[in-house]
């Protein structure tokens, strides 16, 4: 099971990994058949790439000459099939130089971050491959989410399923995956799953290949998040069954999300060539995540941090951003916007003179330090990272072209409640982030005595109401009917609608619920609703 980190629209990058996994999966192993990911030879998911002819034309090629250089072991490999009926998502069984068999995926998924019908015909046929006297059957993907491929390979005598996946993570993902495919196994067949792993824009591909027996019991689990070769053992002289392995343990759901914020924050910087990343520390809890986060996923001397106080920035708030960062060995400075700021109150003193300080001032501190993070950024081919999480984003609390500058935002699906049950479960791997970040009240620290719940519900409450709007598409009553005043309630709604401007602007990050302020979120910016209905 060759559980490979691709990169999309690397395809000489790919097939290098893809020889390197065939001569180990022979050196190392004396395996049989060496399976790989979905859509292997361009990574996933490649997109429009794909309306792309040149693009195909290419990886049409590399699958003929990774063919020809395969012998001694059997190659499974994902990859786009051109045909004069249209594009195929395929997988095709390589033999002693051949490609014997080729397989068409059956079930597109059309739903949240897929959208696989834009580019794919679905396949019908459900082709056989015999080695050892086994008859092998492939399936991609979505195909066992349904039970017609199953049904299909069962009726054509196959005695295992060779799966290929590119399953994102979300939140308790891996559990939901093997009880789907458990379902399929007891259909009387073995199943082999493998999965992708890394991290591509957004998305985060966990691993955790995993293998069932024909009664539904999961007989190997493979590490997530870790690239890898596993492998698979089978007994084909008593029914194909597969001998038991290492099965790695699912882990906690805040060390799941860590390490997948940890994968796809490293994965999106080294894979888009910057050297590093820039963080501007508050002293609040968010950017202590985050840099954490960073220098977890990128090491110490990849990542440096900037405190920018101002007038409205406690002492306390300059001391623990020092300490996060001596505490994790970054790069630190201090760069004050007192001066920046009255500089450009001075410009704008005609503009607004007769009028009384609102948000604007606020925000001009936090599009102040956008600037200075900008320009430090782009003088060192870093990547700034904004601190902000799904709370905040949900609801507009922050500030375009300040505090939501920069490339990629590692915490942007996390809600606030947790953000701090994260940091305990870092702290608790090596105590980093102060623990009065933790137990203080969160302020932006953008006005006199400022903390959030002068504008906000408290977290516990504001993030119970978004994840029931946001991800599970409640109306005003049913939420309501949560527990939750129906003038809070509305108060929300209305602060989310009001801000998808915001979200359309914001740097991506990594998603880790079952629908992100992303590719699976798609709202109109303008529009009229009754939340009610």
């Amino acid at each position: 099971m060759a559980q490979l980190n691709l990169c999309v629209g690397d395809t000489e990058g790919n097939v290098a990994k893809i020889m390197a996994a065939i001569d180990r999966a022979k050196s190392d192993f004396t395996a049989d058949i060496v399976l790989f990911p979905e859509l292997t030879l361009t990574g996933y998911p490649p997109e429009d790439l794909l309306l792309r002819p040149g693009y195909l034309r290419n990886v049409a090629v590399a699958l003929r000459q990774l063919a020809t250089t395969v012998s001694g072991i059997d190659v499974v490999v994902g990859h786009p099939e051109q045909t004069n009926t249209g594009l195929y998502n395929s997988a095709s069984y390589i033999r002693e130089g051949k490609v014997i068999a080729t397989y068409q995926k059956q079930c597109l998924p059309n739903y949240g971050v897929f959208d696989e019908v834009r580019y794919f015909l679905a396949g019908d046929a459900t082709p056989l491959v015999e080695i050892k006297g086994v008859k092998v059957a492939l399936s991609i993907c979505e195909d066992l989410w349904h039970t017609e491929p199953m049904e299909k390979a069962v009726q054509s005598g196959a005695q295992l399923m060779l799966n290929l996946n590119a399953s994102p993570y979300q939140v308790g993902k891996q559990i939901e995956r093997e009880k789907t495919i458990q379902l399929r196994a007891k259909e009387v067949m073995p199943i082999v799953y493998v999965n992708l792993v890394g991290g591509q824009d957004e998305l985060v591909f966990d691993g955790g290949s995993f293998v069932v027996d024909g009664t539904g019991r999961v007989m190997q689990r493979a590490a997530s998040f870790v690239e890898g070769l596993y492998f698979a053992e089978f007994d084909v002289n008593s029914g194909v069954k597969p001998l038991p392995a290492s099965c790695v343990e699912i882990g906690s759901e805040e060390k799941n999300i860590y390490n997948a914020i940890v994968l796809g924050l490293r994965d999106y910087v080294q894979k888009t060539g910057f050297s590093g990343v820039i963080i501007g520390l508050s002293g609040g809890v968010d950017s202590a995540l985050t840099l954490a986060l960073a220098v977890d996923a990128l090491g110490q001397d990849q990542v440096e941090a900037v405190m920018m106080p101002f007038r409205y920035t406690s002492e306390i708030s300059v001391l623990d951003a020092r300490q996060e960062a001596e505490n994790l060995g970054i790069k630190y400075s201090e760069i004050s916007i007192e001066t920046l700021y009255d500089t450009f109150m001075l410009s704008l003193a005609d503009e607004f003179a007769g009028r009384t300080d609102d948000t604007t001032e606020e925000n001009l501190q936090a599009r102040i330090r956008g600037v200075l993070l900008m320009a430090m950024a782009n003088k060192k081919n870093k990547l700034v990272l904004p601190t902000g999480n799904k709370s905040e984003m949900a609801v507009g609390y922050a500030t375009l072209y300040g505090d939501m500058v920069g490339g990629f935002a590692p915490i942007k699906d996390v809600m606030k409640t947790m953000v701090y049950r994260l940091c305990r479960y870092r702290n608790n791997l090596s105590p980093v982030i102060p623990e009065r970040v933790l137990t203080r009240p969160p302020s932006a620290e953008l006005a006199p005595d400022q903390i959030d719940t002068d504008s906000l519900p408290p977290y516990d409450q504001l993030d119970m109401i978004v994840k029931l709007f946001i991800e599970e598409d409640a109306d005003l009553d049913t939420i309501v009917a949560a527990g939750f005043a129906p003038d809070v309630v509305i108060k929300i709604i209305n602060m989310m609608t009001r801000n998808e401007y915001k979200r359309r602007q914001a740097a991506p990050g990594v998603r880790i619920t079952r629908r992100a302020f992303g590719r699976d979120r798609r709202y109109p910016i303008t529009s009229k609703v009754n939340w009610k209905e």
